[in-house]
């Protein structure tokens, strides 16, 4: 799910600095093996940190951005959820990436910066959103755009694919794959709401374009998708 702060959301430009912010957070419980006791008292000025959880899910019932309170398995909720797994699934990928030195991996980032984007979007549904929620989580064109210049950029570096493709070619391709599969899945979930009004087109159309484009890595190659 997007990460928001005083100015709004932290998605493209700013998820990085969220990065930052978050190991800072669990930085701040002190050293591991020192006792309560022993620890300096904060002082007055030190901010609280508060806690990561809240009870008012316990019901199964979650808030959008706008306040709604809806079941945690309402379908803005599912394309949340498989968002986020999708954007999981491409850290495990990168992880892997990074010890063969492939160079997309900076791509990859980007798109899950994306999905922060994304997530805010989806959870603010256009049903119950005002001007003032949708100034701050509309998902624009431009990522869409970037991901089909990329597409096309890998593509003809490629020969023609003639065939069907198994989900394999080691470690960083079979996460890759994962990671298709994962991102058709959370399209399948965004396009009711798109058919509804409750989220804007494009947010399916990043997802579609998503994990399309085949990094010119082999033997750990991904795939084009022919559908």
């Amino acid at each position: 799910m997007a990460i928001w702060g005083p100015g709004g959301r932290l998605g493209l430009r700013g998820c990085l600095g969220a990065r930052r912010l978050l190991c800072l957070r669990f930085q701040s419980r002190g050293p591991q093996g020192v006792e309560d006791g022993e620890r300096p008292q904060p002082s007055s000025k030190t901010p609280k940190i508060p806690k990561i959880y809240t009870k008012t899910g316990d019901k199964g019932f979650s808030s959008t951005f706008t306040g709604e309170r809806r079941p945690k398995d309402d379908q803005v909720f599912e394309a949340v959820g498989t968002t986020d797994e999708l954007s999981s699934a491409i850290g495990f990928a990168m992880e892997l990436i990074a010890e063969k030195g492939h160079p997309f991996a900076e791509e990859l980032q980007k798109i899950q910066c994306s999905l922060q984007d994304i997530g805010a979007a989806l959870a603010t549904p256009r049903s119950s959103a005002r001007e003032a929620h949708l100034k701050h989580t509309t998902f624009e064109v431009g990522p869409i755009l970037e991901l089909e210049q990329w597409i096309d950029r890998y593509s003809s570096q490629l020969p023609p694919l003639t065939a069907f493709i198994l989900p394999s070619g080691g470690k960083s391709s079979s996460a890759l794959h994962f990671c298709r599969a994962v991102c058709r899945r959370a399209e399948r979930r965004v396009v009711p709401l798109v058919q509804t009004g409750e989220t804007d087109v494009n947010v399916a159309k990043f997802l579609n374009r998503s994990f399309r484009l085949p990094p010119s890595a082999p033997p750990d190659s991904a795939t084009i998708s022919s559908r």
